[in-house]
């Protein structure tokens, strides 16, 4: 049986509120005083302030405000540009450059070593860079006479330099391009017989340069293929003479190898004739 209370029971509050009170009750009686405070002191003022006052929240963001700056507008636009060059700098550097003759030759004397991965990707593709900076001296230097410096300097507007830039470039590409490679591709784009240099577009000539480097390339990696093919033969031939067929001639001709290319100074002799070719 149930305690009986002296004191009679409120039919207007429950029951459990008057034994004892729940934990949610402090809560709530808090939220409802902040609530009570929100509503005395409203946070969003009813009216903007002034674009001057102190409390006023600028939202204009250095190049895209108000229009009447062409200068933010232009450096804007001259950080994109750079951007969109940066991005495209490996693909300008192997279309136009003499990478594509070098870092292939190299891995065609990687190949015919034997050595699986030595020298290194990492070596191969920076022997290749800095020996692309060399043979481009030349051209970069032209570049940077006649267009870049202008640009930079005000005398020149872009258009002019892109235009003075792509002159030494195509100086080089036409020097190092097959005429037969250059024929296919004009015949490809259905132009008209080009009477000089400036009736082929660059979209023309760079593809034809391109093929013109791989067979150049391919014909150079022959060549060294060439010694080292035979000493695999001759390896080859001992280890089947003596009745060693299922030793590789791999593993006895590599150190062979290795000794060949190292007393003629191998890469003395590849990259003086890889240069000379340019």
């Amino acid at each position: 049986m149930p305690e009986e209370s002296g004191a009679p029971e409120d039919p207007f509050v429950p029951r459990n509120l008057t034994r004892k009170p729940p934990l949610l009750l402090p809560l709530t009686a808090g939220l409802w005083l902040c609530a009570t405070v929100v509503s005395a002191q409203p946070i969003i003022p009813s009216s903007p302030p002034a674009p001057g006052a102190p409390g006023a929240l600028s939202l204009t963001i250095s190049g895209f405000g108000a229009p009447g700056a062409p200068q933010q507008v232009s450096t804007g636009l001259q950080i994109l540009a750079l951007l969109t060059i940066l991005s495209l700098a490996p693909a300008i550097l192997t279309m136009v450059t003499s990478f594509v003759r070098i870092v292939v030759v190299l891995g065609f004397v990687r190949r015919a070593l034997g050595t699986q991965e030595v020298p290194p990707n990492q070596v191969i593709l920076g022997l290749a860079l800095f020996l692309t900076f060399f043979v481009m001296a030349p051209t970069l230097r032209r570049v940077n006479n006649e267009a870049m410096q202008p640009y930079l300097s005000g005398h020149m507007t872009a258009k002019d330099a892109y235009v003075g830039a792509m002159e030494p470039i195509r100086d080089y590409l036409f020097v190092h391009c097959r005429k037969t490679d250059l024929v296919l591709f004009v015949k490809m784009a259905r132009l008209q017989r080009p009477q000089s240099k400036a009736d082929i577009p660059s979209h023309v000539l760079i593809p034809a340069y391109l093929i013109s480097e791989l067979k150049t390339a391919f014909i150079i990696g022959f060549i060294i293929y060439v010694p080292f093919l035979i000493i695999d033969m001759v390896v080859a031939s001992i280890l089947l003479s003596m009745g060693m067929m299922m030793l590789p001639p791999i593993i006895i001709s590599l150190p062979f190898k290795i000794l060949l290319f190292v007393l003629v100074d191998g890469w003395n002799l590849v990259i003086g004739s890889l240069i000379r070719s340019f």
